[in-house]
């Protein structure tokens, strides 16, 4: 289990849900679940994130340069 895995498990654990009532919150499948908290690396993004989202959890992305790319891509959008 990796260190998104564990994470997942806790708040689902501290949420009094099971691996398939979190499947179902998130719209995903059992499986997927599963492989999330066992740190499969064939978990696609997108799926990662709805389990995220049906937990409360949110995903930032952070680093140096961060607010550079942020106006690079606004100004990109005008």
């Amino acid at each position: 289990m990796n260190y998104f895995g564990k994470i997942i498990r806790c708040h689902r654990k501290k949420s009094n849900l099971t691996q398939i009532q979190l499947a179902d919150l998130s719209g995903v499948g059992k499986t997927a679940v599963f492989d999330i908290e066992h740190g499969k690396d064939t978990v696609q993004f997108d799926t990662f994130q709805k389990v995220c989202e049906a937990l409360n959890i949110s995903i930032e992305l952070e680093s140096p340069i961060m607010e550079t790319c942020k106006k690079e891509i606004a100004h990109a959008k005008s």
